[in-house]
């Protein structure tokens, strides 16, 4: 029964054909708006992008008032400090919903932080919607960190309106300084892996590439470094409190799936296929980071996936049976998937947990990459013109695996037509030399999780064993070394093997480092596909980032005399440098500047810590993941060795003595229970040195908690001397040196990953270089372990003192004594202690002479051009990936 007041039969009105744009005005649809009365629109605009082909008809089929209404009220960013400050404002009234009564630093941060963001997306719209109409080949850079650091500052930077904001900013009361410290760095990565592929995403954005960088949000990061009692403990990063840099997009969702089992079916002319069933699922969801690139509009994006449970957060009938636990278990234990970068994996459900998080990752990744592959249309054996994969490590190597299921099982592809497509489309760069830190699976592990993935694993090493039995019929030995499936107790899946053998190409990531893959670890692989897959790119670090927002003192005084900031996206004009090495005016400009970053340095040491140290001594820094391969424990028993030196002086030969801080930072693995120790240890010594009255300044030793990015742009610009002193042949490359000799710092390190291009570059008096090198290693090695091993007397007397109790209960340290003593000495600090220490004399000896150091940092800055990330990605892009960059207009 009709309501009252109504007709029970209305008047109809004619109905009108609803125009195939989504833009078409409401109002314009009359009457019902059921299936009879409306034809369903043509297309949906919606928030995951449309094909080339398809923004084309639908900007078509928009009407050209309402295209002309949009045009009128699109957003134009601000302009100038006034119309920063305007943004500002409107966001602490409106979005924050302050005012000026209660607008503290905090919420300051956020309006300016969402006042850049909405510049940002403006050019992040542009450049999706450009990459989409050029519908050219894109770079996808799966890397399962990315330690991106601080991002406001980033922005300001890179869009060319730091001082507009600092500006604005002072006239609403606030110092710059104080509202970018405001921020959380994104705990996305730990070490030099995560930093380099940010530097990568940096430089692709600023040279105009369509790329997208794919990995994990994490919501606690890898974990927030505190030391108490000397000891590292972890606690959770909560760096998600509030994160104005990313978009959540709910409606991009991929259901993944974990365990079930595996039937085959016949299907039309008995073609045999492969159904993966059963199981759990768990659901991707997508979040956006826009990346600008420096001094263009070309912003690109960096798309994070986070875990949640597919059936939703609740389960409303447990809950209301008292169940009250398990009705959110299934939440709980979908979130652990994204939880935490690097999940301890000394235990079972660890592993699993790992390899989970990968799969998780580089499924969502795929599904994404093939969808957006499929909008164009295009056949399948163009998918490699159109996509280029780069596998940052080993851990997206189930990409390879997963693309090659979803072309045979999904889309129907012949297996050999698939693996071209695949092997046409993945690059991979490695990053180790160490056996023991290649990636592998056991196979009952692989069969457990991803049950219809081990056999594709088996399939692609069946078919990659008769290709080398082919080659090399009469070595069957070369059939089990190379095999993908190792035949050890239990099996396990060499990922190493599988991602060299499902890729077009292999780099490594210094020249030592490349030649040494080729020469040990990956030497029959160059038997069998010849030394052409192999290549090297040394690695690089972005001079936005780690010199104009590090040190923009340096980079003012740089510009002022090289005419311009050019040499920011053209670092080999740092080379007009070198000729003002000599110029007194311009060392005394450079030796205040240096002066001024070690005091800020000497502040952050003082709020962190609690010790005051002498910006006037030399400052010794080592900050990196803490590894017995870096030998942190080599610079601390020097510490030591100088302590005792020092000790053993009397009061007069102690005033001859350069003053000299120690500097230590870095995370050690949570299971990485030697790791650990060292930080211990460097903690000890530093309560004992920094106490004592007959020392005073002459030497400081200083552990800095919770080392990250952000610390690293205070750390870096400060340093007199950095230390990158790995055991030769251990080290890939490493990136720190590069950021400490750009920021006019000198190294101490061993002839191992990139020091070697460096001195090759800077010149070797511009180095302090000690050490066996990575050729002598193995014999060195070998004969600790069957000949005699002598320890270095120097180093005895260290432990002697260790044992003694001076730097607390000798247990403490007794495995690290004995690792060196009885152990083999396998990172050789015995053998290389005399040469490190005497190479530390020549450091003291060579700073007393400070026209001459300042002289050799101006030169080394000058002949830094080489190691710019932008150099890297010319190289990737032509070498590797065969793409050319596209700028998109403003």
């Amino acid at each position: 029964m009709a309501p009252a007041g109504q007709n029970s039969q209305p008047e109809r009105i004619p109905l009108r054909q609803r125009r195939p744009s989504s833009g078409a005005p409401i109002v314009d649809i009359q009457g019902s708006v059921g299936p009879a009365g409306i034809s369903r629109p043509k297309h949906t605009r919606t928030i995951t992008g449309l094909g080339p082909g398809e923004i084309k008809s639908v900007e078509a089929s928009i009407p050209e008032p309402q295209r002309e209404a949009w045009k009128r009220a699109q957003a134009q960013g601000f302009r100038g400090k006034d119309g920063f400050e305007k943004e500002l404002v409107r966001h602490v009234e409106t979005t924050l919903a302050r005012s000026m009564f209660n607008c503290d630093e905090k919420a300051a941060y956020s309006a300016t932080s969402l006042a850049f963001r909405d510049q940002l997306i403006l050019d992040w719209n542009r450049t999706q919607q450009n990459q989409t109409y050029r519908d050219s080949k894109r770079v996808y850079y799966l890397s399962l960190e990315f330690l991106m650091g601080r991002a406001l500052d980033n922005a300001m930077l890179n869009i060319g309106q730091k001082d507009t904001a600092k500006a604005g900013l002072s006239e609403l009361g606030f110092r710059i300084e104080d509202i970018i410290g405001q921020e959380n760095d994104a705990a996305l990565g730990n070490g030099g892996l995560g930093r380099l592929a940010a530097c990568f995403l940096d430089s692709l954005a600023s040279l105009d590439f369509h790329a997208w960088g794919y990995g994990l949000r994490y919501r606690y990061g890898i974990f927030k470094q505190e030391i108490i009692d000397g000891y590292q403990v972890e606690v959770p990063d909560y760096w998600l409190d509030f994160n104005p840099w990313e978009f959540p997009r709910h409606d991009v969702t991929v259901d993944i799936q974990f365990f079930g089992n595996v039937r085959k079916e016949s299907k039309e002319q008995g073609k045999e296929v492969a159904i993966w069933e059963g199981g759990e699922i768990v659901q991707a969801v997508a979040y956006d980071v826009p990346i600008p690139g420096y001094n263009t509009s070309t912003t690109n994006n960096l798309r994070l996936w986070s875990s949640k449970a597919s059936g939703g957060e609740f389960d409303f009938q447990k809950f209301n049976n008292g169940d009250y636990e398990s009705s959110v278990a299934d939440q709980q234990r979908a979130e652990t998937i994204s939880a935490v970068l690097y999940p301890n994996d000394n235990l079972e459900r660890g592993k699993e947990l790992r390899l989970k998080q990968q799969y998780f990752w580089v499924a969502a990744s795929l599904h994404d990459i093939v969808r957006r592959f499929k909008k164009s249309k295009r056949p399948w054996k163009q998918f490699a013109d159109q996509v280029a994969i780069q596998l940052n490590d080993t851990h997206p190597t189930l990409a390879i695996v997963e693309l090659q299921r979803i072309l045979v099982d999904i889309e129907g592809l012949e297996w050999e037509e698939a693996w071209d497509i695949v092997t046409s489309t993945f690059g991979y760069t490695n990053h180790t030399v160490l056996p023991e830190a290649l990636e592998k699976w056991p196979v009952g592990l692989v069969q457990h999780l991803l049950p219809r993935h081990l056999q594709i694993i088996y399939d692609i090493n069946l078919y990659f064993l008769q290709q080398v039995e082919k080659q090399f019929p009469n070595d069957r030995d070369i059939l089990r070394r190379v095999s993908i499936i190792e035949e050890s107790q239990p099996k396990m899946v060499r990922m190493a093997y599988l991602a060299i053998v499902g890729s077009h190409k292999v780099n490594g990531v210094a020249e030592l480092h490349s030649d040494l893959i080729k020469t040990t670890i990956f030497k029959d692989f160059v038997e069998i596909y010849g030394p052409d897959k192999f290549t090297n790119v040394t690695n690089g670090i972005t001079p936005r980032r780690w010199l104009h927002q590090a040190n923009p003192r340096l980079s003012e005084l740089i510009a002022s005399k090289i005419g311009g900031n050019d040499f920011l996206k053209d670092l080999t004009k740092l080379n007009k440098l070198e000729s003002l090495a000599e110029d007194k005016e311009f060392r005394k400009e450079w030796s205040e500047i240096k002066y001024a970053n070690k005091v800020r340095l000497a502040k952050l040491i003082k709020e962190l810590t609690g010790v005051t140290v002498n910006p006037a001594a030399l400052f010794d820094i080592q900050v990196k993941r803490i590894h017995e391969y870096k030998r942190q424990q080599l610079n601390i028993f020097g510490v030591i060795h100088r302590y005792l030196t020092l000790k053993a002086m009397s009061p007069e030969e102690r005033k001859k003595q350069l003053p000299r801080v120690s500097v230590f930072g870095g995370k050690a693995a949570p299971g990485y229970w030697m790791a650990k120790q060292i930080i211990h240890l460097i903690n000890a010594v530093g309560s004992v040195v920094n106490n004592d009255a007959d020392i005073g300044d002459l030497l400081k030793v200083i552990f800095l908690p919770d080392y990250n990015v952000s610390k690293a742009e205070i750390i870096t610009p400060a340093s007199d001397i950095s230390e990158h002193i790995s055991t030769a042949g251990t080290e890939a490359s490493g990136t720190s040196n590069m950021k400490f000799v750009l920021n006019g710092g000198l190294i101490i390190g061993t002839c191992d990953g990139a020091n070697i291009e460096i001195t090759r570059e800077i010149g070797d008096n511009n180095i302090f270089l000690f050490g066996n090198l990575a050729e002598d290693v193995e014999d060195l090695r070998h004969a600790h372990n069957y000949g005699s091993h002598t320890i270095d007397p120097d180093l005895n007397k260290v432990f002697e003192e260790m044992e003694k109790g001076t730097f607390g209960t000798p247990h403490d340290f007794s495995a690290m004594v004995a690792a060196v003593r009885h152990h083999g000495d396998y990172y050789l600090v015995s053998d290389d202690f005399h040469s490190y220490i005497e190479t530390h004399k020549l450091v003291d000896e060579a700073y007393r002479n400070q026209d001459e150091w300042v002289a050799k940092c101006i030169v080394s800055v000058a002949r830094m051009g080489f190691f710019s990330s932008d150099r890297c990605i010319n190289e990737y892009a032509e070498s590797i990936w065969n793409v050319e960059p596209l700028a998109v207009k403003s």
